[in-house]
């Protein structure tokens, strides 16, 4: 799996490369702060994210990754553990996300799209933030172990 988390890394890189390092600091917090069950914070870090994106393809992109994660975790906060998807990747952002899958093959959307989020956020910051790289390289099992649900779906040995 880590091999397919790189080769997803690899393939982001020249789409998000205008992603100034504050911004993807702000992003690696939010995907480490949620990690950590520290909603609140992951919030404020989204929030602060938000603000400082570029509004090409990409940037409208990573906006919607944002605001899905944004969402769980003021839902989370709340102690709502159903019911929380307001918004989600629309069809032309595949290119993006990490999991793409038939749509018999999704058992649960709202899932899906969390951890499609968190992944293009992991990869973003891993790109962007070279500050947060050691971090980010430390909790790689978090990013691997959202892979591993999808392991059978994808085909991947």
């Amino acid at each position: 799996m880590e091999k397919f988390l790189y080769d997803y890394i690899y393939r982001m890189t020249p789409f998000f490369g205008r992603i100034d390092e504050e911004t993807a600091h702000e992003i690696a917090s939010a995907v480490l702060s949620f990690k950590f069950g520290l909603y609140e914070k992951t919030v404020i870090d989204t929030s602060k994210a938000l603000a400082r994106l570029p509004s090409d393809d990409p940037g409208r992109v990573l906006k919607r990754a944002l605001l899905i994660l944004q969402e769980r975790a003021i839902a989370l906060e709340d102690a709502q553990v159903s019911d929380f998807a307001e918004g989600g990747f629309e069809p032309s952002d595949t290119q993006y996300l990490a999991v793409n899958l038939e749509p018999g093959l999704i058992e649960d959307q709202d899932s899906l799209n969390l951890d499609n989020a968190l992944l293009l956020l992991y990869a973003v910051a891993y790109l962007q933030s070279p500050d947060d790289g050691q971090s980010l390289e430390e909790h790689q099992n978090f990013v691997i172990q959202i892979l591993e649900n999808y392991r059978e779906s994808l085909n991947l040995k």
